[in-house]
């Protein structure tokens, strides 16, 4: 059996791992990966140590001398999920180490799965290698076990996510990523941007930004400077995505709250710093900030993104909200919707507010029903898909920069620079790609749009 986790994609294996012919009796380990992409990043990262060490990746349960199956527990949803990821684990092979956001709850996952080996928290990597010895002890051939320079990647050859940080500073009271992550722990600035440069000098084409608050970057370091190829860098998120366009790939920023010194970002976006902004806005109404201790002003949100907009007229903004959060009333929706109309947000995700064991939230009165947050969901997407509609029909006989990610018979399954992989849109070609390959960056003429997805033709 495939041990494909249920949230991605069959051919996001690692690539010079999974599929390699291991050597005789060389020990092997499978992986399944849950969650965000941070969450991938960890699994890659816990991956690269064990090729290291001299254990075999592989993709299929039989194959496997144990499984580790990295968890998420942001919400309860996510939780069962988990749950039956490590069941099928353990059904399908026996030995099974938990590791990730959920592996912070032990007596939680062993109350349902008292037989795993070992449970571990979040970017615990020591501790799930210690697991592993545990259980398959290592067996390394220097002469044999290679390493890729820019390690192992869950993604396909021609991006990559890059962690900048972990840990976040903010006690939002849905949320309890801090009481599971920490507080905000920056890498220093010159250690990125080194890792950057590796994945490009393997291929990488498209370099996803991530971390848990990634406009504080720095913050808990005092933006300390560091010398980076003969030049003073700080470790600020400005300095960072500066230099990082010089490396040659795209660079997309995700989880960017809009704090001041962001609008110092809006005018070097273009070429490789990508002109787009992933910024989790939650809501717009400022009685439900508050209720949600958000960092954010709805009013002022609407003149810095027409700011942004005056500045940078090729800027893309996704975000995702909250419907039905705790005490939320119609006039307070009505109120999303209207700033949604206003802001014509570019890429927008939403999902119905849910209790999350030890969130603050889930104290606060007067709870939405469920009949009211789906109907509430419905009309928030309703109006978010007229939006992405109108705003993809402009495009059409445009000419765009679009990067491939798939090629089959029937065509290429492409991605503007307005699209992270996963969770935006896609551009369709179904003429003339015979010559194209993913990592391909090419340009297209848009000659037709739906809701969310453009097709078109190279030129």
């Amino acid at each position: 059996m495939s041990l494909n986790p249920p949230n991605l994609r069959p051919d996001l294996a690692p690539r010079a791992a999974v599929g390699d012919t291991a050597r005789p009796g060389q020990p092997k380990i499978g992986m399944v990966s849950l969650g965000c992409p941070k969450a991938l990043v960890d699994s890659e990262r816990i991956l690269t140590r064990l090729r290291a060490e001299g254990y075999a990746i592989t993709g299929d349960y039989a194959g496997a001398n144990a499984v580790i199956v990295n968890t998420c527990g942001f919400l309860d949803s996510a939780k069962a999920e988990s749950l039956e990821a490590i069941g099928e684990a353990l059904q399908e092979n026996g030995k099974v180490i938990v590791t990730g956001c959920l592996g912070a709850e032990e007596d939680y996952i062993r109350g349902t799965h008292p037989s795993v080996l070992a449970v571990t928290g979040p970017h615990q990597y020591e501790q799930v290698l210690d697991a592993v010895h545990d259980a398959v002890p290592p067996d390394p051939d220097p002469f044999i076990d290679l390493l890729p320079p820019a390690g192992l990647k869950l993604t396909p050859r021609h991006f990559a996510y890059l962690k900048i940080s972990e840990g976040c500073n903010h006690k939002c009271k849905f949320c309890i990523i801090p009481d599971m992550r920490g507080r905000l722990a920056s890498r220093p600035v010159h250690a990125v941007l080194r890792e950057a440069e590796k994945l490009v000098e393997s291929g990488v084409k498209e370099i996803l930004v991530i971390s848990q608050d990634t406009s504080a970057y720095g913050v808990d370091r005092k933006h300390d400077v560091h010398d980076w190829q003969g030049r003073e860098v700080r470790t600020h998120i400005e300095d960072l995505s500066r230099e990082m366009a010089t490396l040659g790939a795209w660079v997309r920023l995700h989880y960017v709250y809009p704090y001041p010194h962001v609008d110092k970002l809006i005018p070097h976006m273009g070429e490789n710093l990508l002109p787009y902004l992933d910024i989790p806005f939650q809501h717009s109404h400022p009685d439900v900030l508050k209720r949600m201790a958000r960092p954010a002003a709805s009013a002022k949100t609407l003149e810095r993104i027409a700011a942004w907009r005056a500045i940078n007229p090729e800027i893309v903004l996704r975000s995702t909200f909250i419907v039905g959060y705790p005490g939320e009333t119609e006039a307070e929706f009505q109120h999303l919707l209207d700033w949604m109309e206003e802001a014509r947000l570019d890429r927008v995700g939403a999902f119905k507010y849910e209790n999350v064991a030890g969130a603050r939230s889930n104290a606060l009165p007067d709870h939405v029903s469920e009949e009211v947050k789906e109907e509430r969901y419905a009309r928030f997407m309703e109006v978010a898909q007229r939006i992405s509609a109108e705003k993809l029909a402009a495009k059409v006989g445009t000419r765009l920069d679009v990067i491939v990610d798939e090629v089959d018979g029937e065509g290429a399954v492409c991605r503007t620079k307005a699209d992270a992989p996963e969770i935006d849109g896609n551009l369709f070609i179904d003429e003339g790609f015979e010559a194209l390959s993913p990592g391909d960056i090419v340009t297209v003429e848009v000659d037709e749009a739906s809701e969310y997805d453009l097709w078109g033709t190279p030129v």
